[in-house]
């Protein structure tokens, strides 16, 4: 037994679901997940059966004859317009025999006789094809007086009666083309977020909304609209570090040495290209100077980019295994969780995911311990050298920190951010995935901890850093590079925008 999924559109009248449910059963079909919501789209029903490959072929094929199975996504307009009929029985039902016999299904129709507007109806279509629109209004043209008021094919003046077909029309339009049978699985996928955020008591649209917004955001900060807040701190005579917070998403480091580049995470892939024209403005712009580039950890705004560049990556086996698997929640108690597989799925999609190619992983076996952390590995920036140390699992499985004790710098990767050195836009962003996943963390109890010991490791060093009058510089995976005053992070050193046109002070 195999688990199959397939999207249903079907007539809004009784019986028409018990037919779908009839034809799943006779082929000995189990429905293990059904979803249907008449406040989002009345005639959209998704299933998910377990059955053979034989007897889902066959169900299909009976689906398909009444009418009911989906298999494309028809590319909608919308259109309104107002003609006037003559006052005469029989006129309205004319107008709407024109209308049927093209094809168009009407989404709105208003007409009061008592407003002496000289026979005035309005009406609304939703249509499939331009040819038909063309073709109904000569049809119309040569009968009536006939005003358009709008005509739009983006599919964003759709009404709620295609919403599925609207909101796959509005994810066509951010990822580009796409094939019908990818969009109807993807909203699969998308359907089931709604449905496990729905019973949590989110409203639905909010949910689509958000999920928009998220490839809305990534495409509109590129290109020209692309800028990232900039930091340029020197850690000895030899290495300086550059600290990139990107529109969106996580930090990309970047440690200049005499003889190589070193990257700390890369970015979301979406923005590799604004990426390399800001490296080429710092001086930093020749790929092949990268060498080797270290992965905190398996979210798309930290390895997104990796596969990208020519360069040697290192990471976790976990992190691995969570790019393989397309789950963040992978490796944790929240493995099982729909929405944190799903939230992978669409922002690997939208932040086009291009993951290091076969990374180094880092050893399984520890090598020593730092506080509450596992060292795994030991590497070097020429002068300065790094304890690679493994998390407990509370952001991410798989997520590592990197320390070095030696010149007062830890990577906290998303353990630590400095929230409050995020603009607005930065912080709607971020909220977007706590939305849609509840929490970023798969695991909030032991999140705490590691924060906890964390800041515990970076008051020990400032201590011991304080002779010297430096201090621990705290990388984290959001925010400025900052240091620790008084229990709360804040941003060290100045700060300068860079702009696609140019650096803004």
């Amino acid at each position: 037994m195999n688990k199959y999924s397939f999207v249903a559109r079907m007539p809004d009248k009784p019986g028409a679901l018990h037919r779908a449910a009839e034809i799943v059963k006779s082929y000995s079909g189990n429905i293990i997940r059904i979803q249907y919501d008449r406040r989002i789209d009345p005639a959209t029903v998704f299933f998910e059966v377990t059955t053979t490959p034989e007897s889902y072929s066959r169900m299909k094929q009976d689906l398909h004859a009444i009418g009911y199975l989906q298999e494309s996504l028809p590319t909608l307009g919308f259109l309104r317009f107002s003609v006037y009929v003559p006052h005469e029985p029989g006129s309205l039902f004319e107008l709407l025999t024109y209308i049927t016999g093209a094809g168009a299904n009407i989404a709105y129709i208003d007409f009061d006789d008592r407003r002496g507007s000289s026979g005035r109806v309005t009406i609304s279509l939703n249509v499939e094809e331009t040819a038909i629109v063309e073709s109904l209004l000569d049809r119309l043209k040569s009968r009536y007086r006939l005003e358009i008021l709008e005509y739009d094919t983006t599919g964003e003046q759709l009404d709620d009666t295609v919403f599925y077909v609207r909101f796959a029309q509005a994810v066509r339009g951010l990822i580009g083309t796409a094939e019908d049978e990818f969009l109807l699985s993807l909203l699969q996928d998308v359907n089931h977020i709604v449905q496990e955020l729905n019973s949590l008591g989110q409203d639905p649209k909010e949910v689509f909304e958000s999920i928009l917004l998220t490839g809305r955001t990534l495409k509109n900060t590129t290109g020209d609209q692309f800028y990232a807040d900039v930091q340029h701190i020197r850690l000895s005579d030899a290495v300086e570090v550059f600290c990139f917070q990107m529109p969106g998403g996580g930090n990309i480091f970047l440690l200049r040495a005499p003889d190589e580049t070193v990257m700390i995470d890369t970015g979301y892939g979406i923005y590799h290209e604004d990426a390399m024209r800001m490296f080429r403005h710092y001086g930093l712009g020749d790929p092949g100077k990268i060498h080797r580039i270290y992965i905190t950890h398996a979210d798309a705004d930290h390895c997104g980019a990796g596969g990208l560049f020519d360069a040697k990556a290192y990471t976790h086996t976990g992190s691995l295994e969570i790019i393989r698997r397309a789950n963040r929640a992978y490796g944790s108690r929240s493995e099982s969780s729909i929405l944190e597989e799903v939230y992978t799925t669409v922002i690997n999609l939208f932040s086009y995911f291009n993951p290091p190619k076969n990374p180094e992983v880092f050893p399984a076996e520890r090598i020593g311990t730092r506080s509450i952390f596992p060292i795994l590995a030991r590497f070097r920036v020429h002068d300065l050298e790094f304890e690679v140390l493994e998390s407990l699992g509370g952001h991410m499985h798989g997520q590592v920190y990197f320390f070095c004790p030696g010149h007062g710098i830890i990577f906290t990767a998303d353990t630590l951010i400095n929230f409050g050195s995020l603009n607005e836009d930065r912080k709607r962003y971020n909220s977007l995935a706590d939305f849609l996943v509840t929490s970023v963390n798969v695991d909030s109890d032991c999140a705490r901890q590691e924060r906890k010991a964390l800041l515990k490791l970076i008051q020990d060093l400032d201590e011991e850093l304080a002779p010297t009058g430096r201090r621990c510089l705290v990388a984290c995976g959001h925010g400025a590079i900052s240091i620790l005053e008084d229990g709360r992070l804040e941003a060290f050193g100045p700060v300068e925008r860079y702009r696609a046109k140019g650096p803004e002070r």
